[in-house]
């Protein structure tokens, strides 16, 4: 019966303790920060140099980091200590480098706001009742010929 007892601690211990470890552990993959860094040797995101041997270090050095349960920012600042500051993706986001985030963000609130302009103004040229199509608004014209062809169509489509 104690046997029996201390099995079952014993299995208990092992799916708790990992699990407890494992929730202390910051769960970063390489995948994840393959893709914002670069090769520093080719100049290409880390994700899509897959030949070169500098890469091939670089995902080795990450993968050592991981498994010593370093974060993504750390990871990544031991990067930049390693291979420079050519090795992250994203620019920083203070000084000269916020133009990067900055710039696109302002070209697309002001195409937001020419394109609501161009549409109040188009809005505004069209003159009143412009809204239908003036030959829709009143029922065509049928002469015999009109319905002749119509009856000869219904006849041949057995509709």
């Amino acid at each position: 019966m104690i046997r029996r007892g201390v099995t079952v601690l014993f299995a208990v211990a092992l799916l708790v303790f990992p699990a407890a470890a494992a929730a202390q552990c910051p769960q970063t993959s390489v995948a994840d920060v393959e893709d914002e860094v670069m090769c520093p040797v080719c100049g290409t995101p880390l994700a899509l140099a897959t030949e070169a041997p500098q890469a091939n270090r670089e995902r080795e050095f990450i993968l050592g980091l991981v498994e010593q349960c370093k974060s993504k920012d750390e990871i990544k600042a031991a990067l930049v200590a390693e291979f420079g500051d050519r090795v992250l993706a994203l620019p920083d986001d203070d000084g000269f480098n916020a133009a990067a985030y900055l710039v696109p963000a302002l070209a697309a609130v002001l195409a937001a706001l020419g394109l609501a302009m161009a549409i109040v103004r188009w809005r505004r040229a069209r003159p009143a009742g412009a809204g239908s199509h003036p030959d829709l608004d009143q029922p065509a014209a049928s002469g015999p010929e009109d319905s002749a062809r119509l009856e000869a169509d219904l006849r041949r489509y057995d509709l």
